[in-house]
């Protein structure tokens, strides 16, 4: 049996109001260093946002901005300044606390021995 390594996760969120505090989740992103690993995986399901956050929510900017995560989980040239950085600072960069309409939850940590499997499991229990 693989030995298990820590890894640590967040789950995405849409926040429309910020004020309100209340969110959707749409993605997970999960950090494992002993496998090199920063992916991020999220589902906008159009119906479910809109019946949360109402007809004013421009999804095609929350793509955008959801794909900007996609982007610096990379690593790459196109993840900008903060793409260049090592996969731990952008893993912290990424679940940092802010006040925008994408933010993180907690970061959670756990053990696993496949974080490509990992990320798929808990997209589909806290996302799908």
């Amino acid at each position: 049996m693989p030995a298990k390594e820590l890894f640590e996760y967040a789950v995405l969120r849409v926040v429309p109001k910020v004020e309100r505090e209340e969110f959707c989740n749409v993605g997970v992103i999960v950090y494992c260093r002993d496998q090199g690993f920063l992916q991020c995986r999220f589902t906008l399901n159009e119906a479910r946002l809109r019946a949360f956050a109402g007809p004013e929510l421009d999804l095609d900017d929350l793509a955008q901005r959801l794909k900007s995560f996609e982007r610096i989980c990379a690593g790459r040239k196109e993840g900008g300044p903060i793409g260049q950085l090592g996969i731990a600072e952008r893993f912290r960069w990424l679940t940092a606390t802010r006040s925008t309409i994408v933010q993180t939850s907690a970061v959670h940590p756990g053990m696993c021995d496949n974080a490509t499997a990992l990320l798929e499991r808990l997209h589909a229990e806290l996302v799908a």
